[in-house]
């Protein structure tokens, strides 16, 4: 017998139908249920790709003891945490105060009302029910002191990431960098890249701003290990080296054993950093990371309306890996002859290099595309050969059952997926890299809007769920990028569109803060903003960061006047934790260097940009065109080639060359032309 997750759309949702758990779908139905029989509510919040959300179904949601207590004492609430943010990020919130750990599957027990009173995350099967009934007990025999805990524990989670309002500084300095980035570098990992931790994740914003600060700084020593960590990622097993793409992270600390599933989110911000990592540093392998990364995207991840999925699953048939993982006598049956060259590239043995599993995954050695040399391929034919033998790998494991696949188009995913197309665009020159956004642009334009409203996603038979702070920072972000790749200016206008409705929705001007949840959204137990950027960057910090860009390009003294305020409640806690706060170091780094603003006219703009391009200018904006109402552009444009240089107001002569913009630059910061 199903429950009532039968006719839900989400996948992670639709995983749980037939556990003997009598699960609800988050709802009225169900919080009215609790109120009314006065049961604890169980929230359960996970997401389909989730490997112990997989093990904590079979161990504990499926055994029917288990399911027969929950089912007693509780209302079960299973939620699909990418689906509804906002829910997931109050009770993680709830439990990294009562465990000072987070993570998912995230279990909070809470009162009729949603008030938690316990959580955690994993839990083994004999320990979950033991929990529950202590829980059941408690809330039968001393329901006051459940009621005194939630009351002190919902205040917590109001406190949580709320800034006073602090003096807008008149200026950053230097020193500011340097005390955010001498903490954090003392946990630089000098021998495997990345951080001194496992499991290691990418972290791609992270490595964003250091490889910014670097070349801003001329701090070599500090680009040398950006570049060491990125090569020891696209080495590692957390590389799917035969189809692209990139695995959520790494559970050992060497990038070798990744934990399978590929995440949207993930790779469009991956392919974001390897294409700046190129252009500031021209590495073939890189070059290789982004066209096999966006050509997974496009085979596997990406629906005929022009969209992209959100995720591949880490298990088929039930193990973790299988789908990726490959013993030495495959390889040989499959490349014959390319086999002995392909297993010593990629360290595959006869009795497996994973040795706990006993089958290989794909990793190589930092000199490995010396064996080119070795074997006589100059450097082109060595990308046709290596092109040529994994895919005929490729071709093999395709046969074989494919992880589940989660098909829910997200927007703010999406917006991060153009972001790094983008970005591909610009780097290499690759015009279907620009086809490929404009179409995942037009995506969200024709799917992710209810009349005005941006969605948080498509649309279902279910329900329609409206953006939050993220997908309407990150469309923004998007969108002023797609302007600066074509200059089409309609872009731009969408862009400034969603800035509007953004603070219409989200900015509090009483508390200088923005929500993560629209003012007239959905009442939880409180509302929250999303200040430390994780994985991804904070919705409040590429919010910040997109109206700055805006009013650079606007003139829109509104939008620089909220970016001030927002930003300046945030600096006094940057240097505290600076990973969890890279994006607002990248906004850092333009308030001490500055932003060279170039503006370019006459009908080879687009040429001239292309030009630009080839230099490594991390803190530049880019506006261009024949004709142009925009203040940057006024009185300049024309079908004659000239571009300018503004900073601070004020702009350079017409020059006749973009070298002589990079030479202007120089004089002021930095740019490093690409060989």
């Amino acid at each position: 017998m199903a429950n009532k997750l039968e006719h839900e759309s989400s996948l992670y949702l639709k995983q749980h139908a037939h556990n003997p758990v009598n699960w609800i779908p988050w709802g009225q139905e169900a919080l009215d249920k609790a109120k009314a029989e006065n049961k604890l509510i169980l929230i359960s919040i996970g997401y389909s790709a989730c490997h112990w959300c997989h093990v904590m179904e079979r161990e504990s949601f499926e055994n029917e003891a288990i399911a027969e207590t929950m089912n007693r004492f509780f209302v079960p609430i299973k939620v699909d945490r990418e689906e509804r943010p906002d829910i997931d990020q109050i009770y993680m919130i709830a439990v990294q105060l009562m465990t000072n750990a987070g993570g998912w599957p995230l279990n909070c027990i809470c009162l009729p009302d949603g008030r938690p009173i316990y959580g955690g995350t994993y839990f083994k099967p004999q320990d979950w029910q033991s929990v529950l009934l202590q829980i059941a007990r408690m809330w039968e025999e001393r329901p006051q002191v459940a009621m005194d805990y939630a009351e002190r524990l919902t205040a917590g989670i109001h406190k949580a990431e709320k800034l006073p309002i602090n003096p807008i500084p008149p200026a950053y300095q230097q020193q500011d960098l340097l005390d955010l980035v001498n903490p954090w570098k003392e946990q630089f990992d000098d021998k495997e890249g990345g951080y001194l931790r496992s499991p290691k994740f990418p972290l791609p914003n992270n490595w964003l701003f250091f490889l910014r600060y670097g070349a801003l700084a001329k701090d070599e020593v500090l680009l040398k290990h950006i570049h060491f960590t990125l090569e020891k990622i696209a080495n590692g097993g957390i590389y799917d080296h035969v189809g692209g793409g990139f695995a959520r992270y790494a559970v050992d600390d060497a990038w070798f054993v990744p934990h399978f599933e590929k995440m949207l989110y993930d790779n469009g911000q991956l392919i974001s950093l390897y294409s700046e990592a190129y252009q500031h540093q021209p590495n073939p392998k890189y070059k290789r990371i982004v066209d096999e990364t966006i050509a997974w995207a496009q085979r596997e991840m990406r629906d005929a309306n022009g969209g992209f999925y959100a995720a591949l699953d880490a298990d088929s048939e039930g193990v973790e890996g299988k789908f990726y993982t490959f013993h030495q006598e495959e390889i040989e049956t499959v490349l014959g002859k390319d086999a002995s060259l392909f297993n010593a590239y990629f360290n595959c043995t006869a009795q497996g290099n994973w040795h706990e599993e006993h089958i290989n995954i794909l990793n190589c050695a930092m000199d490995a595309d010396t064996m080119a040399q070795e074997a006589g391929f100059s450097p082109a034919e060595w990308e046709d050969y290596l092109f040529e033998i994994k895919e005929k790998l490729r071709l093999y494991r395709e046969k074989r059952v494919r992880p589940g696949l989660d098909t829910k188009q997200i927007t703010s995913w999406n917006a991060l997926m153009i972001q790094g197309l983008v970005d591909a665009y610009r780097v290499f020159n690759e015009s279907s890299y620009l086809e490929l956004a404009v179409q995942t642009a037009l995506f969200i334009e024709e799917h992710c809007y209810l009349n005005d409203d941006l969605l948080h996603q498509k649309a279902d038979e279910n329900r329609q769920i409206l953006a939050f702070l993220d997908d309407y920072a990150m469309t923004t972000q998007a969108f002023i990028a797609l302007y600066e790749a074509t200059f089409e200016e309609e872009w731009l206008l969408k862009a400034n569109r969603l800035a509007e409705k953004a603070i219409a929705l989200f900015y509090d001007a009483d508390s200088k803060a923005f929500y993560y949840t629209a003012k007239d959204a959905e009442a939880l137990i409180a509302r929250k903003s999303e200040i430390m950027d994780n994985v991804i960057p904070s919705s409040s910090s590429t919010m910040v960061r997109s109206l700055y860009r805006l009013s650079e390009i606007l003139d829109n003294t509104d939008y620089l006047a909220i970016a001030d305020q927002v930003f300046a409640n945030v600096f006094p806690h940057m240097q505290q934790y600076g990973s969890a706060y890279s994006n607002w170091g990248i906004q850092l780094i333009e308030h001490v260097y500055g932003v060279n603003e170039v503006a370019i006219t006459g009908k080879d703009a687009l040429n001239w940009r292309k030009e630009l391009d080839k230099y490594y200018i991390p803190n530049k904006i880019c506006v261009g065109g024949t004709k142009s109402t925009l203040p940057l552009l006024k009185d300049k444009a024309g079908m004659e080639a000239k571009s300018y240089l503004c900073r601070n107001k004020t702009c350079s002569l017409p020059q006749s060359s973009i070298a002589h913009i990079i030479e202007l630059i120089n004089n002021n910061g930095d740019s490093t032309p690409i060989n």
